[in-house]
């Protein structure tokens, strides 16, 4: 029988975090993503870098946790989601964009016309000091569609010509940029101004597009309910929130919530239940949606 694609990238990603010691245990039993004041969060923590076979004494050396925690993310979207071509066919590529990045979100077709404002905004101090830059955003990990010359629109059957078609998006010789399919935020931990963060960048892909909206999600090791709900409850800016390990967090709260803290538990069902919560596996077929 075949590998199980999807199962063994998760156990490929969960691999990495903890060889590279983005997930591990102090040697006072602390985990890394743990909140070190927070009881619950520190218990949660401890069971699911346990699961997960975290190493004790690691630390990590050199890039911080956060910048390693987006670069494994973007790895196990690229292991999974360009295979997933019978479902969602198309050139896919992922970046993890980071600071140095030289592609920007006005890279990309619904957000060309930004780079236009920044022009503006970088000429004009009254309208720097009245906008500021709240428009930009600079997604964690972008997956991203190249477009299409005619010849490959027409394989098969011819379907356009020079005469029509002469503004759509995806050809190629219409002079326009990559399409924008996901931004992706990756958050190893999620204290209040970490998830304020992805929200904010959440609404102004949404308030400052032209076009097709991307899907916009949140990727998380953060142990505790209370903060993931703080940010995967509701609807209108975030698609949905992933786990990096959804069912050792399920298993490690309900270990947890017999000691008499059946809200913790009732608090992350009610985000699954209301699949506002998943796990990181889930996340390359809800992409080819």
């Amino acid at each position: 029988m075949d590998d199980v694609l999807i199962l063994e990238a998760r156990k490929a990603y969960h691999k990495a975090l903890t060889d590279k010691g983005v997930l591990s245990i102090s040697a006072d039993g602390v985990a890394s993503n743990a909140d070190g004041s927070n009881v619950p969060s520190k218990a949660i923590a401890k069971a699911i870098a346990e699961k997960l076979g975290a190493p004790v004494g690691v630390k990590v050396k050199g890039q911080t946790a956060g910048t390693l925690f987006e670069q494994i993310t973007m790895q196990f979207i690229t292991d999974t989601f360009p295979h997933l071509q019978h479902l969602r066919p198309g050139n896919w590529t992922i970046l993890n964009l980071g600071n140095q990045n030289a592609i920007k979100t006005w890279d990309f077709a619904q957000y060309e016309h930004l780079a236009y404002l920044s022009r503006l905004i970088n000429d004009n101090k009254q309208l720097s000091t009245m906008l500021g830059n709240d428009y930009m955003v600079a997604p964690d990990v972008v997956v991203y569609r190249d477009l299409y010359e005619d010849s490959q629109i027409n394989q098969g059957r011819v379907f356009i010509n020079e005469d029509i078609c002469k503004m759509a998006d995806i050809r190629r010789s219409n002079g326009g940029k990559p399409i924008l399919h996901a931004s992706v935020s990756a958050k190893w931990t999620m204290r209040s101004d970490r998830a304020q963060n992805s929200r904010t960048e959440a609404l102004n892909l949404i308030r400052n597009r032209k076009g097709h909206l991307p899907h916009i999600v949140v990727v998380t090791g953060e142990p505790l309910p209370s903060r993931l709900a703080s940010l995967a409850l509701g609807t209108g800016d975030l698609d949905c929130v992933y786990h990096f390990a959804l069912y050792e967090l399920l298993e490690a709260v309900r270990e947890y919530s017999a000691n008499g803290r059946e809200d913790i538990i009732e608090t992350l069902q009610n985000l699954v239940d209301g699949k506002r919560l998943k796990d990181i596996s889930d996340l390359p077929l809800d992409l080819s949606v």
